[in-house]
């Protein structure tokens, strides 16, 4: 499931231009790598690999929680544009309701960095790569 979320994701950023500022490529990034990691530790199964895919989902749930927050600005910014007197909650209810840019789409991001992370560190050959368990280790 993990997979066809990447791979979708990328799919449908790369189709609607999500590249055109620098900040607008780090979801593209950041999915190239866990998706590179991801082949990483499937196929060699040792720490560094599950390591360096941890850290790939701790960077998807930053970015989902960043991307987020600039969405979110993005559409108040654009909102204050056509009405400078707007109320500080009506700004919020309207820009809640805006279709560009969709306010949760990064939400997504977030999703996939925890359904990682419940692969990472809920998979076996984690353990088995690091040594085991603490109890596997002390027993």
């Amino acid at each position: 499931m993990l997979v066809l979320g990447l791979v979708g994701t990328e799919a449908e950023l790369l189709l609607l231009a999500h590249y055109e500022d620098r900040l607008q490529l780090i979801p593209l990034l950041l999915i190239a790598a866990a998706i590179g990691t991801l082949a990483w530790t499937v196929k060699r199964r040792d720490t560094a690999g599950f390591r360096a895919f941890r850290t790939t989902m701790v960077l998807f749930v930053l970015a989902g929680f960043v991307g987020v927050a600039l969405h979110f600005r993005g559409a108040a910014e654009f909102q204050l544009d056509l009405d400078p007197s707007i109320g500080r909650w009506d700004l919020v209810k309207k820009v809640m309701r805006v279709k560009d840019p969709p306010i949760l789409a990064p939400g997504v991001m977030l999703q996939l960095g925890l359904m990682g992370l419940a692969y990472a560190y809920g998979n076996p050959g984690a353990a088995a790569s690091e040594g085991g368990t603490k109890k596997e280790r002390s027993g």
